[in-house]
């Protein structure tokens, strides 16, 4: 039986620093990916720019990512592990703790933003095509990363798909977290509508760690403010059934946490295989407009209905906080770097309005009007002003829609950008 696949694997070399090429350099991973009947022939590159920050890209498999066999019927599809995820050469825990101060840590972390990605993005791109520019698919942050690329090399693209991630252009983490809390708050409550037994489920656990203290299999204490990091799953497609169900085998006979809702939160929420996630996220709104200064934190502090003691207890969703570098065992050796980063006001800006504005390389994106994630006016601000965009909204899937929809949602971007629809 042939495979559902062809594939190649690829590493590049690249600088850590595309400013001073003299440099160490690291590797980037990426896999090329086509249908086997097709192997043979000169197709069109569609480059995947995976959502994050931190996240490498998916492992391909029969039918999987949902939307794969329908870039496959058209293009060469190449899935990149962007800089420090998956096999490119990675930022961990274990890495992290072998820098001599947090200063040399945190002045190498600023080498992985959306700014490093493109820049990447282009070496590889004239490896394998050349001079031909190619197309890209970005998945929330790789949205992010493809408006970057546009205001930097738009000569290397042809055409882009955007599924849930237009950035604000302008937007600073302040104005992103004033956004996002109420979607957060809005998304926990239709969640306690649709199973409202979770909601005295969770306020009892949330009772027994602050009367108890509890330990994860790693050694970590589970606290409240770390359960409620839970709802980061809530604004994907699946996302309430998989709180439910773990909620669902949270309690054993004698009342107690089971092992198996511990060993599963401390998965879920111990950042082990995407550090970058945590210390990288505010760092997304740096333009150069002053720190971030834990935006996350602050707005929150403000939040009453957010109180660890409110009835009903509120999750949160992707919010990073400061404790999480202290409390967290994945996250402790950047602790002291993690506050430099947010401290830091000088970021260099990651779009150019004006380049935008004039943009001709055909962008089609889709809004998800429910997006708990990227807030759906700031996207649709910036369809406003960005040249050559054509915007999709709907309603009919959450942040995963791309998977979720099985083709159906790559297939009518590539229609949209190519005036077909």
């Amino acid at each position: 039986m042939n495979p559902a696949y062809a594939t190649v694997d690829h590493v590049f070399n690249v600088p850590l620093d595309h400013c001073a090429p003299g440099g160490p350099d690291i590797e980037v991973f990426a896999r090329e990916v086509v249908d086997p009947a097709r192997a043979g022939e000169r197709l069109p590159w569609l480059l995947y720019l995976q959502g994050g920050p931190g996240g490498k890209s998916p492992r391909p498999s029969a039918g999987s990512p949902g939307w794969l066999p329908q870039a496959l019927k058209t293009h060469r599809v190449l899935l990149l592990d962007q800089r420090g995820t998956g096999r490119s050469t990675q930022v961990t825990a274990r890495s992290a703790a072998r820098f001599a101060s947090p200063a040399q840590l945190a002045a190498h972390l600023c080498h992985f933003r959306a700014d490093a990605v493109v820049a990447d993005a282009e070496l590889i791109r004239r490896q394998l095509c050349g001079d031909q520019p190619w197309e890209t698919l970005g998945q929330s942050y790789g949205g992010f990363i493809t408006l970057t690329y546009l205001s930097q090399a738009p000569e290397g693209l042809r055409a882009c798909y955007v599924t849930g991630g237009l950035p604000g252009l302008t937007a600073t983490a302040d104005d992103v977290y004033a956004r996002t809390y109420p979607r957060v708050r809005d998304r926990v409550l239709d969640f306690y509508a649709r199973y409202p037994d979770d909601a005295p489920r969770l306020r009892k656990i949330a009772d027994l760690l602050a009367a108890t203290e509890v330990r994860l299999p790693n050694g970590d204490r589970l606290t409240t403010r770390r359960l409620r990091t839970l709802g980061l799953a809530l604004g994907m497609g699946d996302g309430f059934e998989r709180i439910h169900w773990l909620l669902d085998e949270s309690l054993d006979p004698a009342g107690e946490l089971s092992d198996t809702f511990l060993h599963q939160v401390m998965a879920l929420t111990g950042f082990t295989d995407n550090p970058l996630f945590a210390v990288m996220q505010e760092t997304l709104y740096g333009q150069g407009a002053g720190s971030s200064g834990w935006a996350a934190s602050r707005a929150l502090a403000d939040l009453p209905e957010f109180a660890e003691d409110a009835d009903p207890l509120l999750l949160t969703g992707e919010m990073i906080y400061p404790w999480m570098f202290r409390d967290i065992t994945g996250l402790r050796p950047f602790v002291d770097a993690a506050d430099l980063l947010a401290d830091r006001a000088d970021w260099p800006p990651l779009y150019d309005p004006r380049r935008l504005a004039a943009n001709q390389v055909p962008l089609s994106a889709i809004v998800y009007h429910d997006d708990m994630y990227v807030d759906a006016a700031l996207s649709l601000r910036t369809a406003r002003e960005v040249g050559g965009t054509r915007v999709w909204i709907t309603n009919e899937w959450e942040h995963d829609g791309v998977t979720a929809s099985g083709g159906r949602v790559l297939a009518r971007l590539m229609d949209l950008a190519a005036d077909r629809a």
